[in-house]
């Protein structure tokens, strides 16, 4: 990357950076079963909803206890469950529609982040009915409360249901982007470890992975703060604990409840903090090829560790001393090698490759520009890279 571009990076992150403390950040309510959910609505004199979800989670009877308990309380509800891995405009768009014709007064996103994305981006063409999704891509282009959301996460990984940002792909492009903004946040978070029982173990790695890489790239970026990295590092210390335990048991509901746990305190370090690279290339890759976008980070992971060099080996000591696989006394050298090593380590034991097939060699080029457009200036990362510098991380990705 050329020197006024690093500089312009640098003093735009730094600005961000000194305005945390006055900024808006809120935590969503922490809510431990889904029997508690009528009760809030009931309190907000809420008796209309709608529920976007996924086919494979109705299909399956997760929502099973949530309308059991809705019908009970006799609370209507809709469902939307066409939303796809990656959400696009149109799902967004159609759940809309059906959030109107439905008079709904308030959205439950049920799922996994693909299905609490969808739901955030119809909270925000609701709030904002002028403005078009991509016209609210970016920062602070929202700004307008939404109808009360609350996010019930099925996996353990990708935080959603504590951040400001949704991430979109637009239907015809197939462009990925996010929008951030802080009426995103859900005003309460359902961390019920029942719902993520049935989840299958590789789904399980990979959104375990997903939850490692939002608290590792929190920490080891340049706009952390006190608590941020007190929540990164809780986070990196549950996972070592715990993820083995999920994968090899899913009926192991203290290891998924700590897991849910994980994921929500990295979400509240990454919502602050911001992620880096490895975000910035997956989302491309998820929104080119619909590559699941934990599977796609927790590949990436390692490579992008590698690639920032000695600059991290302080704060991956930090990380590798939460994780139990170092001591204070540990050269950081040697910590931040082992710590890398541990996740190629947890990759192989999920059975995660290191490459993903799907890649085109033409394509990488756009894919860059992509990820160089989405990180650059917002990501602090510790090393600056531009689309060019990006491409490597695509060409390593490459089957042979």
């Amino acid at each position: 990357m050329n020197q006024v571009k690093k500089t312009y990076c640098r003093i735009f992150q730094k600005a961000f950076h000194l305005v945390i403390p006055i900024l808006p950040y809120r935590q969503p309510k922490k809510v431990e079963h889904l029997a508690d959910i009528p009760s809030i609505l009931k309190e907000k004199r809420i008796d209309r909803i709608l529920i976007v979800t996924d086919q494979g989670i109705r299909s399956h009877g997760l929502l099973d206890p949530l309308e059991k308990a809705l019908r009970e309380n006799r609370i209507f509800y809709e469902i939307y469950d066409k939303t796809v891995a990656n959400p696009t405009t149109d799902n967004v768009e159609e759940a809309r529609e059906l959030y109107l014709s439905k008079e709904c007064q308030a959205l439950i996103g049920f799922g996994g982040g693909s299905s609490m994305d969808c739901a955030k981006g119809v909270g925000a063409r609701i709030a904002r009915p002028k403005k078009s999704l991509g016209q609210m891509a970016g920062i602070l282009k929202v700004m307008k409360k939404l109808p009360l959301f609350i996010a019930v996460p099925t996996t353990a990984g990708t935080g959603s249901e504590t951040t400001l940002a949704a991430v979109i792909t637009d239907a015809q492009t197939r462009h990925k982007y996010a929008i951030n903004d802080f009426p995103l946040i859900p005003d309460y978070a359902v961390l019920d470890p029942q719902i993520t029982v049935s989840l299958p173990p590789f789904i399980t790695a990979t959104t375990g992975m997903d939850a490692l890489t939002h608290a590792v790239e929190a920490y080891i970026g340049n706009s952390t703060t006190r608590e941020t990295r007190k929540y990164a590092l809780k986070a990196v210390e549950l996972i070592f604990k715990n993820l083995d335990k999920a994968y090899q048991n899913g009926e192991d509901l203290t290891a998924r409840k700590n897991m849910l746990a994980a994921s929500y305190y990295a979400g509240c370090a990454f919502t602050q903090s911001y992620v880096g690279y490895v975000h910035a290339v997956a989302h491309s890759l998820g929104g080119q090829y619909n590559v699941p976008h934990g599977l796609a980070n927790a590949v990436l992971l390692p490579c992008v560790l590698e690639a920032y060099g000695e600059s991290i080996d302080e704060k991956l000591h930090c990380l590798a001393i939460a994780a139990g696989i170092a001591d204070r006394e540990t050269p950081a050298g040697q910590a931040a090698a082992d710590f890398i090593q541990s996740v190629k380590d947890m990759k192989r034991r999920f059975g995660i490759g290191d490459k993903i097939e799907e890649i085109r060699k033409e394509d990488i080029p756009k894919l860059a520009r992509y990820a160089d457009k989405e990180a650059n200036p917002l990501y602090p990362v510790p090393v600056l890279m531009d689309a060019k510098e990006l491409e490597l991380f695509y060409h390593m990705l490459l089957e042979e």
